[in-house]
């Protein structure tokens, strides 16, 4: 049950440089669908509907969190393009994407793996901060620093000849 489940981490933002060359790494449009697994307070979903006016919803399953998000995204003026939602990262639908971020850890990275392969489209994109998905190489990876820190973004693509019917 929701209620009883903790989170997996704890949250961590993502300053807006980080959030910036994800954008660029994924090649968002104002036609994508922005999914952040693990949304904390927003920031990411609000930035991207903010810069390119697209629909974007994040998922978190800790209700502070969400909550957080919700007034952030009726004080940045996108309740509009922006849904959160309380949820479990690991039972959700996250179908509609066309490109998923990620700061998870690695074994949950790997576990919500087989998630992303099922349900995600040929060609949507994965952007994941700090983590890989173990032997799944990614396309890309490149190196961002800022002055407090510094981390690394990967970037797949859902392939295309997958057996799940998409």
């Amino acid at each position: 049950m929701l209620k009883n489940r903790r989170p997996d981490i704890g949250f961590i933002p993502t300053e807006p440089e980080m959030i910036q060359a994800a954008f660029a790494l994924a090649n968002i449009t104002p036609s994508d669908v922005i999914y952040d697994l693990g949304c904390g307070d927003g920031r990411v979903a609000i930035s991207a509907a903010l810069q390119f006016g697209t629909q974007a919803v994040g998922i978190d399953i800790d209700p502070q969190r969400i909550k957080e998000a919700q007034e952030n995204a009726l004080q940045a003026k996108v309740s509009n393009l922006v849904e959160f939602r309380l949820d479990d990262l690991f039972t959700c639908n996250f179908s509609e994407a066309t490109v998923v971020f990620l700061y998870l850890l690695p074994h949950l990275n790997l576990k919500l793996k087989p998630q992303l392969l099922q349900q995600l489209k040929p060609n949507s994109r994965i952007v994941s901060r700090d983590f890989d998905m173990g032997d799944w190489l990614p396309e890309k990876s490149i190196m961002i620093a800022t002055a407090e820190e510094e981390c690394r973004l990967y970037l797949w693509h859902i392939p295309g000849n997958l057996s799940t019917g998409h």
